[in-house]
Formats: C-alpha cells, sequence, structure tokens
C-alpha cells in the first residue's frame, strides 16, 4: 500500500512539468498581443493624435498677436484698422524669481512703468504658459530706444512690434464700430480653449463684437523646443500669424459723416439712414458719442468718468425706445383702413379741443371734417383721438405689431437692441394693476403713454411705405434681403403715401419741401416727457415716387418741434445722397 502511493508521486509531477510550458506560452503569446494591439491602438489607429500630442508636449510657440481684419464702408474705405505699435515682454523661464526685482528695476528705470505694474502683469502672464509675458504695451520711440540701448544687460526681455486697433476717424460711427479691449485674467479661464491668450485682444461691442471670428485671425511666432522640464532646447522656426479677415459694411462713409455732423445740435439723439428695398443700413448715428480708440491703450480714469456719466455715451440710442409721438399716426391710420373703423376716404370733424366723457384734450386747431391725408399733414390730434376710439386698442396694438413694432428687427447687433414697449390693457393690468380705460386708447393712438419705439423700428416701418408694403430685415453688413409681406391694402397704400407727402410739401415738413431734393415723404413728431424738454422725431423717405432711402432723425430731450430740430436733420442727410442729379433709377449718384 505504502508502494502503491510512493509510486504515483512521480507520474504527477512529471505531469505538471509537462503543462509548464503550455502556460508559459499562453501567457507569452497574450502578452504579446496585448502589446501588438496597444502598438496598433496608438500608432494606426490614433497615430496621428498622438503625434500631434506629442508635438504639444514638445513644441511651445512665443506668441506674436495677428493683425485683426479691417472694417470698411460699402465702397472699401477703412473705417478701422491696425497700426503698429511696440511692447515690452519678458521670456519667464530665462529670469528666475531671484533675478526678477534686479531686472524689473532696471525695466521700470527705462520704460517709465511702475515696478508694481511690472510685477502685476508678470503674474497674470504666468497663466499664459509663461514662455512670453507682455509687460507693456504701446510704448514710444524713446522707451524702445532707451531698452534697446541697454539691452545686452536685460537678458530674458525683449521688445516686439505688436498691432493695435485703430479708427481713423475717432468717434466716427463708434457704436456700429464697438471696440476692442483686452481678454482679462478672469475671462481666459473659459476662453483659453478657443485659442485665446492672456492679454489677447477681443471685441466687446458693435461689429467688433458680433463679427469677433471673422475679423480676429490666427496667432502665430516662435517655435521652441523644450524638454520635459520645460527648458528650451532649440528654435524651430516662426509660425507666421494670420491676419483676420476684412468685414465690409453697408454704411457709407459721407452720409455716417453728415449723420455725425447733424446731430452735434442736439446733447442726445439717433439718426438711422436705410435702403428701404433691401435694409442695407447706409448710415447710423447715436449722441452723445465716444472714442474707440481709447479702448486700444487703455482708457484713463478721466476717460472712464466720462464714459460713465448720466448721459451714456457708449449707449446706442438708434436701439433705445422712446415715445413715438405723432409718428405714431401712421400706424393709428394702418388700424383705420385696415379694421374698417374709418374707410380710406372717409372724414371725421376736427377741433381745438376734443371733449370725451367730460375730459378734454386740445388740439393745435381746429380744420373742419377732414381725411387721412390732411389729418398726417397738419397731424390733427382730434382727428386721432376719434379714430383711436373707432379702432379700439386690440385692433391698435395689433396693428403695431404686424409692423414690427414691439420686437427686435433682426439688424446684426441685436444685443444692444431692445424691442420698446407697446403697453397695452394685458400689460397695464399685469405691471400695473390697473384696467384699461379710454383715456389709454386716447393717449396711445397719437404715440403717447405706454409706447414706446425704436429709431430702427422706425426706419423698418417707415421703410415698408416706401417698398409698397414689405417690412424688411435691417442689416449692417451685404446680404439677401429678409422681407415680410404685411399685406396691406392698395387703399391703405396709397392713402399713407398722399399724406406723407403733403406732410412736406403743406405740413408741419416744409423744411424738406426743397427744389434741390428730390420730392420727400414722411411725418414729424413731438413727444412729451415732462417735466423734461420735448423729443422731436422726422420719418420719411425719397424720391417719393421710387423711394432709395428712408431716414429717422430723433433728438432727445431736445426741447423743440420735429418739423425744427428732427427735420433739418434728415435734410442735411438727404442733400449728401442726393447731391448732383439724380441716377436714372434714382439711386445715390457715384461721385467724381
Amino acid at each position: 500500500m505504502v508502494r502503491g502511493f510512493g509510486a504515483i508521486a512521480p507520474s504527477t509531477r512529471h505531469t505538471g512539468m509537462q503543462q509548464q510550458p503550455v502556460v508559459l506560452l499562453v501567457v507569452v503569446l497574450l502578452f504579446s498581443g496585448a502589446m501588438v494591439a496597444r502598438l496598433v491602438w496608438l500608432q494606426i489607429l490614433h497615430g496621428r493624435e498622438n503625434l500631434a500630442l506629442a508635438d504639444e508636449n514638445r513644441i511651445r510657440l512665443v506668441p506674436r498677436n495677428p493683425m485683426r481684419g479691417r472694417i470698411l464702408d460699402h465702397d472699401g474705405r477703412v473705417l478701422a484698422s491696425s497700426r503698429l505699435t511696440y511692447n515690452l515682454y519678458i521670456q519667464p523661464r530665462l529670469v528666475s524669481d531671484g533675478q526678477w526685482p534686479g531686472l524689473r528695476d532696471r525695466l521700470a528705470s527705462l520704460v517709465g512703468v511702475p515696478a508694481a505694474e511690472l510685477d502685476r502683469q508678470r503674474r497674470a502672464g504666468r497663466n499664459n504658459e509663461g514662455y512670453r509675458i507682455e509687460l507693456a504695451g504701446n510704448l514710444r520711440p524713446e522707451q524702445v530706444l532707451r531698452f534697446r540701448e541697454q539691452a545686452p544687460n536685460l537678458a530674458g526681455a525683449e521688445v516686439d512690434v505688436d498691432y493695435l486697433r485703430a479708427y481713423p476717424y475717432g468717434s466716427l460711427a463708434a457704436h456700429v464700430l464697438g471696440y476692442t479691449s483686452s481678454v482679462t485674467a478672469e475671462e481666459y479661464d473659459k476662453l483659453a480653449e478657443k485659442g485665446y491668450r492672456v492679454q489677447d485682444r477681443i471685441g466687446r461691442s458693435g461689429v467688433e463684437r458680433v463679427f469677433e471670428s471673422t475679423l480676429r485671425g490666427e496667432w502665430g511666432g516662435q517655435q521652441l523646443e523644450v524638454n520635459a522640464a520645460g527648458q528650451v532646447q532649440r528654435v524651430l522656426g516662426d509660425k507666421q500669424a494670420r491676419a483676420g479677415k476684412d468685414l465690409r459694411l453697408t454704411l457709407d462713409l459721407e452720409l455716417q459723416k453728415t449723420a455725425e455732423r447733424a446731430l452735434d445740435g442736439v446733447r442726445k439723439g439717433a439718426i438711422i439712414a436705410m435702403d428701404p428695398q433691401t435694409g442695407a443700413i447706409r448710415a447710423m448715428a447715436s449722441r452723445p458719442t465716444f472714442d474707440p480708440n481709447i479702448f486700444s491703450t487703455g482708457p484713463t480714469t478721466a476717460q472712464w468718468n466720462d464714459l460713465s456719466r448720466p448721459e451714456a455715451p457708449m449707449l446706442n440710442r438708434a436701439f433705445q425706445g422712446f415715445p413715438p409721438a405723432s409718428t405714431f399716426k401712421v400706424v393709428t391710420t394702418i388700424a383705420g383702413i385696415e379694421s374698417g373703423a374709418l374707410p380710406a376716404n372717409g372724414t371725421l370733424p376736427t377741433m381745438n379741443s376734443f371733449c370725451y366723457y367730460g375730459q378734454c384734450y386740445a388740439d393745435h386747431g381746429a380744420f373742419g371734417a377732414i381725411g387721412y391725408p390732411f389729418a398726417l399733414a397738419v397731424s390733427s390730434n382730434s382727428f386721432y383721438y376719434q379714430l383711436g376710439l373707432k379702432v379700439g386698442p386690440d385692433q391698435l396694438f395689433q396693428a403695431a405689431r404686424r409692423l414690427g413694432y414691439g420686437s427686435l428687427t433682426g439688424v446684426e447687433l441685436s444685443n444692444e437692441e431692445t424691442e420698446g414697449l407697446l403697453g397695452d390693457a394685458a400689460w397695464k393690468r399685469r405691471v400695473l394693476g390697473e384696467p384699461w380705460t379710454p383715456v389709454d386708447t386716447i393717449t396711445s393712438a397719437i404715440g403717447q403713454g405706454a409706447v414706446t419705439v425704436t429709431p430702427i423700428q422706425m426706419a423698418r416701418l417707415y421703410g415698408a411705405i416706401a417698398n409698397g408694403g414689405w417690412l424688411v430685415t435691417p442689416h449692417l453688413v451685404e446680404k439677401p434681403t429678409k422681407r415680410v409681406w404685411l399685406g396691406l391694402r392698395p387703399d391703405t397704400l396709397r392713402v399713407l403715401r398722399k399724406g406723407l407727402r403733403d406732410v412736406v410739401t403743406e405740413g408741419t415738413g416744409k423744411v424738406l419741401n426743397d427744389p434741390s431734393l428730390p420730392p420727400v415723404a414722411g411725418k414729424t413728431g413731438t413727444g412729451e416727457d415732462p417735466p423734461r424738454p420735448d423729443h422731436a422725431w422726422f420719418g420719411g423717405y425719397a424720391p417719393a415716387d421710387k423711394p432709395s432711402l428712408v431716414i429717422v432723425a430723433f433728438g432727445e430731450n431736445s426741447g423743440g418741434y420735429g418739423g425744427t430740430v428732427a427735420a433739418p436733420m434728415v435734410k442735411a442727410l438727404m442733400t449728401t445722397w442726393f447731391r448732383g442729379s439724380l441716377a436714372a433709377d434714382g439711386a445715390r449718384p457715384k461721385a467724381g
């Protein structure tokens, strides 16, 4: 029995030894297969991706700012460009913390920048990979000269060229163009993944902001090879910065200049000039204004204080809502005819004072029984008080919304645009907790009360009358025309066109009845804003028979009438646009 057990043991050990090569082979095959699979995954399936990652770890870029694309008017004249400047930089990997104080003090003395500011810029720049940090920008020639004279003793520091945004006409079209300024340290955390760098510049408002991706360009610079410790091994070459693309606007430089001059007579206001057929904006000006050049180098304390004053120079008033006054009578006219409340050939009596349920409302004259065209020409309040009551608030505000009031226009700068206000019965109940009354209807019918309209909305509406009933989308960059058919009756358009022409020939807008101009049509408005001075409006177009330009001028709290303050502004623009003999198609003639 014992010998039997002893005979079995050698046989069992021999069997296990025979299996060991098989197990070892399986392990080797599995290990080799895993290695092959990993190599296939790394080098074949993801080879390009991993090579790019390796290059990113091995190669660093000492960045150079790209030249920003130019902004041009519709004839190619430059409205914004870039100018060459010099900046002071350090390469922090060549300057230890111990060496920095001595270098900092020498730089502060040479370029006249406080040491504390150099410290701050160095700390902020370290978030940007740290291969080159901008310490000071826009150096003067004498600062550059002093630096270069001492350059051999300033190891790790350098002066290099850069580009700053430049606006050759200063404040002209500032609210359209906008401005650029440096990316802040806080913004960098979100913008780094989009390729921005600390102290990079970005569009802040206007078309600079909206078309940032078009104008910006792509960084270039010196390519450096570094080791695992981040130390520079050699210079691999230069990557050329790619300039941003130019942007051509629909603005006309000469008309824009005229708009800016026309607004010099008011402290606050706006002008919009637009092609009524396409919606192309030919001029857009706002007062007060600002010089966007100050943001390229950083505004001083005095400049910041000026920009922060109550008049709000950086606010584009072309996009803000104001009481439209009698210019709104166009809406009431449309509502009256389209709703059937008063037909196109209907008449209403007028009087010096219209009384309704014991409440009387003044007018500036009694004209007898009149129809729509004459009521528009003389801007009869008593006519429109009665018409508003006949139409009713629902139909009145429905017409206003149909004509684009109370909503954004679709212009590219929509982030700066307000919708205005149509304070109807639902609004009054929700906001004021009060019911609607006939008094609200009477005041709304003449563009007062809780009704506000933006100048660009008004230009869009008067453009629809000019072009035969199409509500176009205003735009600052050339694009296919977007328009909506309003479906107005032919007699509605006929009455409006006659009435708006009569405003100029025999009514409140006679200042535009000038034989040197083509026939002009439009409407004045004087908006009350107690206890402040009145607002002044004029919205119109020309030539009256074949319109090619619609203009809205607005004087905020100007204290004058639409016919004496706003209409002369429109006349100035009409004179510029239609100077000389008109082309056969009524378009603006070419200079020369």
